[in-house]
């Protein structure tokens, strides 16, 4: 039995596959609260004795966070991950640890033609890919091409200088700035950055905060509000803010294009892409992405694609712990 997992700031998604050869059938799954638990262990330990406890020989479990050899912190989580400890913990024969972007790019070969929507349809061609995802936070990896040989590599990028293009921008680092002293594209380009956004616009008089908004706010998770009411246009503020939010995650998309020479294509994964699809593909993502001065005609080459599969990441997984 293979056990894969995708563990995020919000949540924490750990599932039993059967190998079948090259194929994987799943055998149970579940979605965890992480905050619930003390440790990654903990979450897995739960889950486990949910049901018949099977002898497991291989686990790839990708978190949000940096790994470096086989030891990773998350980063909107109080927990340290080893490979060792896990792989007593488990047990498991082999374990690997992967950040969450890492896996998500692995498991963009497991998703189906009708999970994959296309912004820019560009030139089909060989080369490398770029992979970009807003949810809790801003995950970016790297797929290098040799033809039929990929080989993924992790990034963290999304911890990147936030770099403002126009006055408005310009207010908004200001005035994150004061908060947060650096300010990263994870900043803006997450849940919690689109908060910040809307707050920014609210303070400085550019919107105007309706009562209703800010009482569903304090009843539900902010973010969820903001891309709900703003892919609907139901709320002016709203709509403001995933306006820039928008804006802002095409630009960094192409950037990491650029910086990958992402002829292949980027996929934009993760948990908010899919929420907005309708405001994504009205065109300012693809405006933003392709604006790179001199080299703006090899941007409008590029394929860029949104990956609806929320549980890209742990396909990716599965497919990884399949390998050893």
């Amino acid at each position: 039995m293979i056990l894969a997992g995708d563990v995020g700031g919000t949540k924490t998604t750990l599932a039993l596959f059967e190998p079948h050869g090259d194929a994987l059938v799943l055998v149970r799954e579940v979605t965890l609260t992480s905050h619930d638990f003390e440790s990654l262990e903990a979450a897995i330990e739960r889950f486990l004795d949910a049901g018949p406890r099977p002898e497991i020989e291989a686990a790839c479990i990708g978190i949000a966070g940096p790994v470096v050899d086989g030891r990773g912190t998350t980063t909107n989580l109080p927990w340290v991950v080893e490979e060792r400890r896990l792989a007593c913990a488990i047990p498991a024969g082999r374990v690997r640890l992967l950040n969450d972007l890492e896996a998500t790019a692995h498991g963009i070969w497991a998703l189906g033609e009708d999970e994959l929507v296309s912004l820019q349809s560009g030139a089909l061609r060989r080369g490398n890919l770029a992979v970009i995802a807003a949810g809790t936070g801003l995950g970016e990896a790297i797929v290098i091409g040799d033809g039929r040989i990929r080989t993924v590599i992790a990034t963290e990028g999304g911890h990147a200088d936030f770099a403002p293009r126009g006055e408005l921008e310009e207010d908004l680092l200001r005035y994150l700035r004061k908060e947060f002293g650096r300010v990263s594209y994870e900043r803006v380009l997450s849940g919690p950055g689109l908060m910040n956004v809307y707050r920014f616009l609210r303070d400085t008089g550019v919107g105007q905060e309706s009562a209703q908004v800010a009482t569903a706010m304090r009843e539900r998770d902010p973010a969820a509000v903001i891309t709900q009411l703003g892919a609907r246009s139901a709320d002016r503020l709203s709509e403001m803010t995933l306006a820039v939010f928008i804006s802002v995650y095409g630009a960094e998309a192409g950037n990491l294009a650029l910086k990958a020479l992402a002829v292949g294509g980027v996929v934009v994964a993760g948990g908010i892409a899919p929420r907005i699809m309708p405001a994504l593909s009205a065109g300012p993502f693809v405006t933003a992405f392709r604006d790179k001065g001199r080299l703006s005609a090899l941007m409008e080459t590029i394929p860029v694609l949104v990956a609806l599969n929320p549980k890209t990441a742990l396909l990716g997984a599965a497919r990884v712990a399949l390998t050893l």
